[in-house]
């Protein structure tokens, strides 16, 4: 080990903190537990639980002796049932307060054979620390670099969440290209507060970071005024975070004056980054927001920004260049690959899942050919850099022109005080689909449709006539801080 004695993890929250010998010690330990448990190689664990030291210690020590680490956040426990019939667990660890929706599920669950209570004994579980102290000896490491490690579980924004398979070897080889690219020292410290079931923490805020010995915080209970506290006492250097989180810290960076002391980029992941938000940190906090592409299907990131001040405003706008472990193509309608500046679906090779978890046939149509589908679209230019326009499920169809939500998005965030917008598609009997963009404001203020609509009417190509712009006071969030749009779009459709 190279550096023992450095900090691995901080659970701020609890303000626990373990060096990199003492975090190798709790992961054999923990993998102790869970060999006298009864697992083997290849079962599934699943981590049903906030975030926390435990967290960390249950997926690591379920690495150590084989297992998979299938992680459910807990915002899904009215859906236990449908993820526990899909990777059929043996073991289930959780926290006391999710005890009643698990002992539910776990009861039509024929796999399951234990319960771990992360806080201690209850009722049909057995007590997590009392299985540390005991001192099990765990089975011996596979060292199977193929293996899978992590079942990491789609959105469902297209139907049922699948659990992609991310083996150990290309997310280690992912995340050392990205600790490199961020330029990743062992004296920063990372700081996440988003959920640890995303594997945006993984492959973001906990991997490359201990690739490079450096320190990694994880938060459970964030606010803006107490989040920003803690990433200034931490020390931080990364902030890894969703377009919310930054927001939140750009409003308080606002209120107090300064910026966090040690604190050199943020990283966004998890949905697109307004422009006014990265010109927001250029500008105003003298700081690079990082924007990063990925999907629960990489273990990994397909584009990166660079941890440095753009000063052109239009690749500002870019996400950012592909990573080195992985092959990026822009390929149009036939599979052709498209020339610079054209929009076209991203696919990729190199480095992606395994599979989904017992789905045969959507794999095989996710990767037909060797390339990773993504669903995404985008346009790479000439010096490499990637543009994300948007899903292709969410290209709304009006009066048969293609209006890509982006596009809107961003323009309507360019108006002083627009805080955030969202465009969907609402049935409509003459157009196929009324465009409807909901907007955020960031302080109260009179917005006049017909306004809005010409301000951004000449950076558009779409008939604006045909859209409805409505103020709204919150948006539905998806548990890895996404925008829901489906939900955005029900509410919108019931308000009328």
């Amino acid at each position: 080990m190279r550096q023992p004695e450095r900090t691995a993890w901080r659970w701020v929250d609890r303000d626990r903190t373990l060096t990199y010998a003492e975090a190798a010690q709790a992961m054999d330990r923990m993998g102790g537990a869970l060999t006298d448990l009864g697992v083997d190689k290849g079962d599934r664990v699943t981590i049903f639980a906030h975030n926390g030291l435990d967290y960390l210690i249950s997926m690591f020590g379920a690495w150590r002796i084989g297992a998979i680490a299938a992680l459910v956040n807990v915002k899904f426990a009215n859906e236990l049932p449908y993820y526990f019939a899909d990777h059929q667990p043996s073991v289930v660890i959780y926290t006391h307060d999710t005890a009643e929706p698990v002992r539910r599920a776990a009861a039509g669950a024929p796999s399951i054979h234990h319960l771990v209570c992360m806080d201690g004994p209850q009722e049909g579980a057995h007590s997590l620390p009392d299985l540390m102290a005991a001192g099990f000896k765990p089975a011996p490491d596979p060292w199977d670099d193929e293996a899978i490690a992590h079942l990491s579980y789609t959105s469902g924004t297209t139907g049922k969440p699948k659990g992609a398979c991310l083996r150990h070897e290309p997310t280690v080889r992912a995340t050392r290209c990205i600790a490199e690219r961020l330029r990743i020292r062992g004296e920063d410290v990372s700081f996440g507060p988003t959920a640890l079931s995303s594997s945006y923490q993984l492959v973001a805020n906990l991997m490359p970071p201990l690739g490079r010995t450096a320190a990694v915080h994880v938060m459970g209970r964030w606010s803006q005024a107490a989040g920003y506290d803690a990433i200034e006492a931490a020390g931080a250097t990364l902030f890894v975070a969703n377009p919310s989180l930054l927001q939140e810290v750009l409003a308080e960076c606002r209120i107090r004056g300064k910026t966090p002391g040690r604190l050199r980029l943020g990283l966004s992941g998890g949905g697109p980054v307004p422009p006014t938000l990265k010109k927001a940190f250029r500008d105003e906090l003298a700081l690079p927001l990082v924007e990063s592409f990925g999907q629960s299907e990489l273990g990994g990131f397909m584009a990166l920004g660079l941890p440095e001040i753009e000063s052109d405003d239009a690749r500002l706008m870019c996400v950012g260049p592909p990573l080195p472990d992985k092959e990026v193509r822009i390929v149009d309608r036939e599979d052709r690959e498209a020339p610079p500046g054209s929009i076209g679906e991203i696919v990729l090779r190199g480095g992606f899942m395994s599979g989904y978890w017992g789905k045969p046939d959507k794999t095989a149509e996710a990767t037909r050919g060797g390339w990773l589908r993504t669903g995404d679209l985008g346009v790479m230019d000439r010096d490499g850099y990637l543009t994300m326009r948007g899903r292709r499920s969410e290209l709304i169809w009006v009066n048969g022109t293609a209006w890509y939500p982006r596009d809107v998005e961003e323009a309507l965030c360019r108006i002083e005080g627009v805080y955030e917008a969202a465009l969907v598609g609402l049935p409509d009997a003459a157009l196929g689909a009324r465009p409807i963009a909901a907007i955020r404001l960031d302080r109260p203020a009179n917005l006049d449709e017909a306004a809005i609509k010409a301000s951004i009417g000449a950076e558009l190509p779409y008939d604006l006539s045909q859209l409805v712009v409505m103020v709204v006071e919150a948006f539905p969030m998806t548990p890895t801080g996404k925008i829901a749009k489906s939900d955005l779009a029900a509410q919108l459709k019931e308000a009328g």
